[in-house]
């Protein structure tokens, strides 16, 4: 089969989608598909990845490649409807370079993740990897995807959100989040990775936290902290949709923040995670209740908050798109599943034309 790989994108998660493509590429080489690597420049460009580099970026870490990735000598392309129904041709100065049976958007953030690519592949008619414009939208989006999660009944922290121009109007903007115990977390409504994310402890920290937040979104969510532990469940399928093991993260200065994610020394994830079984079945549970809320299709995780001392647990987001790369958490818990990285990509394949 013929598989377009979408990567990079203009948004500040560019770097993350390159390493997460990479073990793609590799995973679906090694399934026996042909590829057609396409990067997404950061001024938002197509590029088509020659074959040679593409063969040198398989060979490199991948520490290394997140720069490198995007430094091609490949073509800008378009991409347009292929000659032969549901399928993808990728142009350049008039002439057809690849065509492609589906597309596996590795694409994180905006522009990417949010629904945006998932509406261009709609209109161009081919089957492509993951949740469609809706549910990307809503996955998206912290403050649907609350208001999706509480409709359906899914547990979630006390949270509050407003708009740029609500904060910067506002009396007394600080009394936004007043109705909150502390600590807070404050976050740009649409933004991964834990980019643009503050935890805010003391009242004099929230509006630089709110400026942050702001830099990268017009839309602030503010939830109220609980202290913890962070539990991860990866979603898998479409009409009947199945749910991983459970990991768990060890999180340092109270959260899982952007650098311990991509730059620590450690790895913070235990899979699977040490929890009584009836937790565990009430993760995979929520894990799926979430998936459903938000319309899911294909492939999600699910993270969540776990109050030992309560007793309670809370949906904290869904990524519709999760990291990807060998060391990720979704890829993880599928494989102690038994579903290892070559066969997962490859389902995700098939998922996308039984949508």
């Amino acid at each position: 089969m013929n598989i377009a790989v979408l990567f990079g994108g203009p948004s500040a998660e560019h770097d993350v989608s390159c390493a997460s493509a990479l073990g793609v590429l590799r995973a679906l080489t090694e399934g026996g598909h042909q590829v057609s690597a396409v990067g997404v420049t950061r001024d938002g460009g197509y590029r088509l990845v020659p074959d040679e580099v593409l063969e040198k970026l398989r060979d490199r870490r991948v520490a290394r490649a997140i720069d490198d990735a995007l430094e091609v000598t490949g073509p800008e392309v378009e991409l347009r409807r292929g000659a032969a129904p549901r399928t993808l041709a990728i142009h350049a100065d008039g002439a057809v370079l690849a065509t492609c049976d589906v597309v596996f958007p590795v694409l994180h953030g905006p522009f990417g993740e949010d629904g945006v690519v998932q509406g261009v592949l709609e209109a161009l008619g081919v089957p492509y990897v993951g949740c469609d414009i809706a549910a990307s939208a809503v996955g998206m989006n912290k403050v649907a995807m609350k208001r999706a999660f509480v409709a359906e009944g899914v547990p979630v922290t006390p949270y509050v959100w407003f708009d740029r121009h609500t904060w910067r109007t506002a009396a007394d903007p600080e009394a936004l989040a007043a109705g909150l115990r502390r600590p807070l977390f404050v976050k740009p409504a649409r933004m991964g990775s834990s980019i643009g994310i503050t935890r805010v402890t003391d009242d004099d920290d929230l509006a630089a936290a709110v400026e942050t937040a702001l830099e990268h979104d017009r839309l602030v969510l503010i939830e109220q902290g609980v202290t913890a532990r962070e539990i991860e469940c990866g979603v898998l399928g479409g009409w009947e949709p199945a749910a991983s093991v459970v990991g768990e993260v060890a999180v340092s200065g109270g959260w899982f923040d952007y650098q311990q994610k991509y730059f620590g020394d450690a790895d913070p994830m235990t899979v699977p995670a040490d929890l009584p079984e009836a937790v565990t079945d009430r993760v995979r549970e929520l894990a799926l209740a979430a998936f459903t809320a938000v319309g899911g299709w294909g492939l999600s995780r699910v993270d969540l908050l776990w109050d030992e001392t309560a007793g309670e647990l809370y949906v904290n987001e869904l990524n519709t798109m999760p990291g990807f790369t060998a060391h990720s958490m979704y890829p993880k818990v599928w494989a102690a599943s038994g579903i290892d990285y070559v066969s997962l990509v490859g389902r995700l394949v098939e998922l996308a034309f039984e949508r």
